[in-house]
């Protein structure tokens, strides 16, 4: 075994595990979290603030509004935008009549950020993965020439 294999076979192994990760992202929390803001396109609309604010994207922010006469304090999904906001901003949300609690901004109900994210990653394992192909025609290539 050539000295450099190892190198490149690692490489490989990681360029692999790489494009897996990003497919599963993209495949598996990405895709559905664009299905679900799209559900709630037709939903109840309500004045809402933002109650705790964080990275929205990966669903870490809440919004405070009033649903049939209660105060509501719902997670805002995967996907959404809105985290650059302070604690306290306005926003208008859409909510499922049946159950406030799943509840999402207006701006994001078209599923786009989380779309675009699940193409950048999608894209993005697509190229490591013709990067894990073109390193195991370079691993099979110096295989054949050494003696």
């Amino acid at each position: 075994m050539a000295p450099n294999t190892l190198g490149t076979r690692t490489a490989l192994l990681i360029s692999l595990v790489l494009a897996l990760l990003l497919g599963a992202l993209s495949a598996l929390v990405m895709f559905p979290a664009a299905q679900h803001l799209r559900s709630l396109q037709d939903g109840e609309r309500a004045s809402a603030t933002l109650h705790r604010n964080g990275s929205c994207m990966i669903g870490h922010c809440q919004v405070k509004f009033e649903a049939d006469g209660r105060t509501v304090v719902a997670d805002l999904p995967t996907g959404s935008s809105g985290g650059k906001s302070s604690v306290g901003a306005q926003m208008i949300v859409r909510y499922q009549a049946d159950d406030p609690q799943v509840a999402a901004r207006e701006d994001d109900v078209g599923g786009g950020g989380a779309a675009v994210l699940a193409v950048m990653s999608g894209g993005a394992a697509l190229l490591f993965l013709v990067l894990s192909a073109v390193g195991a025609v370079h691993v099979v290539r110096q295989r054949r020439q050494d003696p």
